[in-house]
């Protein structure tokens, strides 16, 4: 791999917190769910064999690690080890209050979706081809597209029903 460390955080940061933002449950904040892949991506750095793209691994990584902890955080209240060294600012992008209903909606649909959905429509809005999803996801490519198709029509009506 020709990138450093901090050059792949750097370059995919936005991806990484987007996907935390999405997974966190309280106690557990985005930024601290951020500190947790990146500490996961350093530790399994060595690890990488190239035998996929660094975004499908950072991806694969990512998604994971959300999920491990939102398991986690469902049974038990542990507190999490935050790493003071890494901090992560999000930009604050104004919305306006009709697109932040619409986001609100969104994610609320989201979040009521199974594990494995709401991986692929994350991934999914991250504006991965099905074919990359499926190597995140371990699923066929054909799969990808028949699970997008319904969880499509899930959160329109889910959304339709909160708007």
């Amino acid at each position: 791999m020709t990138e450093t460390y901090e050059q792949l955080l750097e370059n995919n940061k936005e991806k990484i917190y987007r996907i935390c933002k999405i997974y966190a449950v309280s106690p557990l904040e985005p930024q601290d769910l951020f500190q947790e892949v990146i500490f996961a991506i350093w530790k399994s750095l060595p690890t990488f064999k190239g035998n996929s793209s660094v975004d499908t691994w950072i991806y694969r990584i990512t998604l994971n690690v959300c999920l491990r902890s939102k398991q986690k955080s469902e049974k038990t209240y542990n507190k999490t080890l935050q790493l003071e060294s890494i901090q992560f600012i999000p930009i604050e992008i104004p919305i306006e209050n009709n697109q932040q209903e619409k986001y609100n909606a969104l994610t609320l649909c989201i979040s009521k979706l199974n594990n494995e959905n709401q991986s692929i429509i994350i991934l999914y809005l991250e504006e991965l081809k099905y074919k990359q999803i499926a190597e995140i996801t371990g699923l066929t490519e054909n799969h990808i597209a028949v699970k997008m198709k319904r969880i499509k029509k899930i959160l329109l009506d889910c959304i339709t029903n909160k708007i």
